[in-house]
């Protein structure tokens, strides 16, 4: 079997360091789906506006690993990075295939240039897209479902302080949405040193933080 991306996603993140660790955990987070030439037709869209979630199936385009090595086990960051779980009950980027799925909110579709506007994506820059399905609420959704391992890990967002001198830098709507990520945490969890500064990337700002947790603090945002 061959695959090419039929698509390229655009986001506010050039890397991954930052990017939500699942798809719908921070709603405002707007990106684009941008069809490849070979797959700039209106019609292949037709019906599509129906629907309010799309999935998107993807590529993990940015792992470093030697071609055909893979892990049987993998240590989820939401687990401190301490405690192994198979690599099919996980949702590690570090697959035997590195491929992506990710559920998100169709806002709307121009079908001049052929693009999807979305949110809630856990995709980078550039990120190549292989296949788009509809999101099936009847048949998708399974609110009642057991989450294994993940049920019983403890989880509480961070409490983020936004200095409104940093805060002023951005965007009123780019700020709010940065609050929500780094509310989820963006750090290796294995990663606990107060005075360390973290940095990341997100819409054209480099940003610089600190995590005593449960506080995370914003120092700087510089273009």
């Amino acid at each position: 079997m061959t695959l090419e991306p039929i698509a390229r996603f655009h986001a506010p993140f050039g890397e991954n360091f930052g990017i939500p660790r699942q798809s719908g955990l921070v709603e405002s987070l707007r990106g684009e789906i941008r069809f490849e030439p070979r797959y700039r037709q209106s019609e292949a869209f037709r019906g599509l506006e129906g629907f309010d979630y799309i999935w998107i199936l993807w590529g993990f385009d940015r792992n470093r690993r030697e071609s055909g090595s893979w892990h049987a086990t993998v240590r989820p960051p939401r687990l401190g990075g301490n405690r192994s779980e198979g690599v099919f009950a996980t949702r590690s980027p570090y697959r035997p295939n590195p491929i992506g799925l990710s559920s998100v909110r169709l806002e709307r579709i121009d079908p001049d240039s052929c693009t999807l506007y979305v949110r809630g994506a856990d995709l980078a820059d550039g990120t190549p897209i292989y296949d788009i399905k509809p999101y099936l609420a009847y048949t998708d959704a399974h609110p009642d479902a057991a989450g294994g391992w993940t049920d019983s890990c403890a989880w509480s967002e961070l409490q983020v302080v936004f200095p409104e001198e940093v805060r002023r830098l951005l965007p009123e709507e780019d700020a709010a949405t940065l609050q929500r990520i780094l509310a989820q945490d963006p750090r290796p969890h294995y990663q606990n040193d107060p005075d360390k500064v973290y940095g990341m990337s997100f819409a054209g700002y480099e940003i610089k933080f600190r995590v005593d947790t449960p506080t995370l603090t914003v120092i700087s945002a510089e273009k």
